[in-house]
């Protein structure tokens, strides 16, 4: 005995062989679709996986610590291939070095050493720059074209004063200038007034050595 056709609750009749073939197409295409997002979960759960081995794997660790700079040493190397006396500031250890070696401005040479608050949450740097055969017109030059305020005397070492806009100056707040026999020695940067002049004091015998070579 012949089977009687399904009937299809949504038709209320049965299907007819083009709407079962239909719904066969339509049940096939849904279950390949489901497989496609199955398998790109799967690949992005393999692919994460190998990220996290790789991560896990390749050896980490802290770089190694800079060298510290020995201005002296520098600044002697640089003595004896210049054959006159380099300026070398004897800091506190409240500071760092973080570079130190002869630079160009302008038509002036300068043996520059840079400093940084060694402390982590301190603000602020100091340069301390001998120019070599420097003109009269040279820490102008390096301080954007400002003039002195005033003069300050630091341990018998009389040096002009100058007080900076930051804005105007690329960051730099204070300076302090002197002659050093036919050099110039400037120290500037952005720092208190007791940390520029205990950098100026550092220099004083230095100074003082020039002004005689000069002599």
């Amino acid at each position: 005995m012949s089977r009687e056709p399904r009937i299809v609750a949504e038709l209320g009749r049965p299907e007819t062989p083009e709407e079962t073939a239909d719904r066969k197409a339509e049940s096939s295409r849904i279950y390949r679709s489901s497989q496609n997002v199955r398998n790109l979960v799967a690949a992005l759960i393999a692919t994460l996986a190998v990220v996290v081995v790789i991560i896990v794997a390749v050896p980490r660790g802290t770089p190694p610590e800079r060298e510290p700079i020995d201005v002296a040493a520098v600044a002697q190397s640089i003595a004896e291939s210049e054959g006159r006396t380099i300026v070398a500031p004897d800091m506190s250890d409240d500071w760092i070095v973080n570079r130190a070696g002869i630079e160009g401005s302008g038509s002036v040479r300068a043996f520059t050493v840079v400093y940084a608050p060694a402390g982590e949450d301190e603000r602020g740097f100091l340069r301390v720059a001998q120019g070599l055969d420097a003109d009269a017109a040279w820490p102008a030059r390096v301080l954007s074209g400002s003039a002195p305020q005033d003069t300050v005397t630091i341990d018998g070492i009389t040096w002009e004063r100058y007080e900076l806009d930051p804005d105007r100056t690329g960051n730099i707040s204070v300076a302090l200038a002197t002659d050093a026999g036919t050099d110039t020695v400037l120290i500037y940067g952005a720092a208190s007034a007791d940390a520029l002049e205990e950098t100026a004091r550092s220099v004083t015998d230095q100074i003082t050595a020039l002004r005689e070579e000069a002599e």
